[in-house]
């Protein structure tokens, strides 16, 4: 595979799989029809999964666009880390490993498959949206926190310190240099920028939740 675009495509393909059978084996019509019980009459609930139903395919659609603009994103984030550093390479590579290293992620829909399946069998939909396997707010629970905290204690996960470490790895194998080297790029371009992310989503929580 050493076509970024090819990488891409595969990506998208097995997460467009692997979220539908996250949805079938979560049953997520009867929890979303739970969760809308109370407020809404059921023909009004029936709709709504119809409607939902019909424009499916624009959220497999949009799946690759996610990752076409994420992974990218973090490719030019990376890019001006070796600008500064001295270090020209080129952008395609950059994307090629950062495609690589999204595939870590492919691992936490997996693991909330397994965890719902064989060991929280008895849950609501919103445990489904606040489980975050390998994080703190694991650790710290969602119930009482504060909204706007539960999404920086979500980032703070083993797979992100994965993805980090794997970046790190793979820039300092294109540097020709170590992965010492590579986690210090990875280090002043992809975590402060992460982190500014983190920030504004808290932000935008706190303001609109």
């Amino acid at each position: 595979m050493k076509s970024p675009f090819l990488k891409w495509l595969i990506l998208s393909i097995i997460s467009i799989v692997i979220t539908e059978i996250f949805k079938k084996a979560i049953h997520f019509d009867d929890l979303l029809y739970n969760s809308l019980s109370e407020q809404l009459t059921s023909q009004q609930i029936k709709k709504i999964l119809g409607l939902q139903k019909k424009w499916q395919w624009v959220a497999n659609v949009f799946m690759p666009v996610f990752i076409l603009i994420k992974t990218s994103i973090i490719a030019t984030i990376l890019y001006i880390g070796l600008f500064f550093s001295n270090k020209d390479l080129k952008f395609k590579n950059l994307w090629d490993i950062t495609l690589k290293a999204e595939f870590i992620f492919l691992m936490i829909p997996v693991f909330k498959i397994v965890w719902f399946y064989f060991f929280q069998t008895d849950y609501t939909l919103e445990d489904i949206q606040n489980f975050y396997p390998l994080s703190a707010l694991n650790i710290v629970g969602y119930k009482g926190l504060e909204t706007w905290f539960i999404y920086p204690f979500q980032t703070l996960n083993l797979f992100e310190l994965a993805y980090i470490i794997y970046l790190g790895y793979q820039v300092g194998q294109l540097t020709t240099t170590n992965t010492d080297n590579g986690l210090k790029i990875v280090a002043y371009s992809y975590v402060p920028s992460l982190l500014l992310w983190v920030v504004t989503m808290m932000f935008f929580t706190l303001n609109y939740s």
